[in-house]
């Protein structure tokens, strides 16, 4: 196969800032690596903050005539950004695979997904209505219109590099606002190739800008207290999203959050098991459990434990481990050591305090940062996994005998994105969507993502919602006129 760093040129690696790609500044780059192998794959340019304020002043300096732009043509880039996402499938799954680690399968399904939301969005940058109506007392008319709200700079996290900057810049695209995205330091290459995709299908200079750094704290908090800055919108750690609230509120910015997650799956007894364990393999391992919205904690009702645990962890057993772009691997790299480490140190104390591990537990020798799928059983309240966010292949079940419990122990987090229950009971399955204090919920489904749903989450999981009609509100200012009509 062709080396995947070919569909990306070395030119191509550096900022994308207006009408140019150009070097840092000060002319530092960073390297990226292969998470599979720990060797250097390229070196990007390594921003600081005269550079992220150079992306803001294009960005501004385009938005007056984005914002102006009609929008069935900003609905006409997108679909041809949707296009070029699909023609080039493949070569750009194998980028996404060499920096991040997930398996083929997994990064063509992310470019699928990624791709889909300037599809969607696409339909929604020609929708965007005011109203005009009569005033309740008569006498004048009340006038409403929406307006891009203005710069925008996104936060882009590692473990989706194409999805989840296309789920930020789809719609503020589609309102006619102007971008800067900073992705993160270990997958911007995806976030370049996409830039470079939207200036070959005619996207304008200073609509899509890309900053690149290993200093993300200085460069962001440069953009968030510029006042040219409108919006932010970041997908990452509960732990940062709080310093960039923080942040936002001295200019008062228009945010987005989503944050970390804690997901439950709870399987019922009266569940189909079939259903459920495929769900919950779904819900676990889809992108190697490196995601916000995978179950972090399974809660199976006690008839069918024994019986579920057995399948699961059978399942669990099964899959193979290696390099994301090698034939038959199911599970890829994890993104790096501190991911491998945090994880074997969860799994550690929760033997410690008595667990069983069934499947996995235990790293393998040799380059890369790879963990094995891992089952644990009798896994106690205490166990620090249950409160941690895992982020990887790693599966701790814990039995139930009551609603009322498992509910009261899938709410005691700070958490609120995802919960996913399993049951036959149509009533039952009612009561747990509107118990759970999540803002999304899948029932006998463990896949939830879909740029027409609304995703985002409630408590410390965040704020506002990202894709569906909602998405492009996130992005609008809506202007009242009141006109006198005697």
């Amino acid at each position: 196969m062709s080396d995947p760093m070919n569909v990306l040129a070395p030119e191509h690696r550096r900022l994308r800032i207006g009408d140019a790609w150009r070097d840092a500044a000060s002319g530092a780059t960073f390297a990226v690596e292969d998470p599979a192998t720990g060797k250097t794959i390229a070196e990007v340019a390594d921003a600081d903050v005269v550079d992220g304020l150079a992306a803001l002043d294009a960005a501004s300096t385009a938005m007056p005539e984005w914002a102006a732009t009609p929008p069935r043509r900003r609905s006409e880039l997108l679909t041809a950004t949707y296009r070029a996402l699909t023609e080039r499938s493949e070569e750009i799954a194998r980028l996404i695979t060499l920096e991040m680690g997930k398996p083929l399968a997994e990064a063509r399904g992310e470019v699928a997904y990624g791709a889909e939301f300037f599809r969607w969005f696409a339909e929604e940058a020609v929708r965007v209505e005011g109203r005009y109506s009569t005033a309740p007392t008569g006498g004048y008319r009340i006038l409403t219109v929406p307006k891009p709200v203005g710069p925008c700079v996104f936060v882009t996290p590692w473990n989706f590099p194409l999805a989840m900057g296309a789920r930020k810049i789809a719609p503020a695209l589609a309102a006619g606002c102007t971008t800067i995205t900073k992705p993160a330091g270990q997958t911007p290459l995806t976030m370049l190739l996409l830039a470079r995709i939207m200036e070959e299908v005619g996207v304008p200079p200073g609509v899509v800008n890309v900053v690149t750094t290993k200093r993300s704290g200085a460069v962001v908090s440069a953009l968030l207290a510029d006042s040219r800055t409108r919006k932010l919108s970041f997908t990452g750690s509960t732990e940062v999203g709080r310093v960039l609230l923080r942040q936002a509120a001295d200019n008062v910015l228009r945010t987005s959050m989503e944050l970390g997650g804690n997901a439950a799956l709870i399987v019922c007894a009266d569940a189909d098991l079939d259903v459920a364990v495929n769900g919950a393999m779904v819900a676990k391992m889809r992108n190697i459990g490196e995601s916000c919205i995978a179950a972090n904690r399974i809660y199976v009702e006690e008839p069918v434990r024994e019986e579920f645990t057995a399948r699961f962890a059978e399942r669990m057993g099964a899959l193979s481990v290696g390099h994301g772009l090698d034939d038959g691997v199911d599970v890829g790299a994890l993104i790096d050591e501190a991911s491998v480490t945090t994880i074997d140190e969860l799994v550690a104390d929760a033997v410690d305090r008595g667990a069983r591990v069934l499947v996995g537990g235990e790293r393998p020798d040799g380059p890369g940062h790879f963990y094995p799928p891992t089952v644990l059983v009798d896994v106690p309240d205490d166990a620090r996994m249950l409160s941690a966010e895992i982020f990887g292949p790693v599966a701790p079940i814990i039995s139930f005998t009551s609603d009322d419990e498992v509910l009261a122990k899938a709410n005691d987090t700070e958490h609120g994105l995802v919960g996913y229950v399993f049951t036959r009971d149509l009533q039952r399955a009612l009561r747990f969507a509107e118990g759970l204090d999540t803002g999304m919920v899948g029932i006998n489904r463990g896949l939830i993502s879909d740029p027409s749903a609304p995703f985002g989450g409630v408590k410390q999981s965040g704020i506002g919602k990202e894709g569906s009609h909602e998405g492009i509100l996130e992005y609008l200012d809506l202007t009242y006129a009141a006109i006198d009509l005697p």
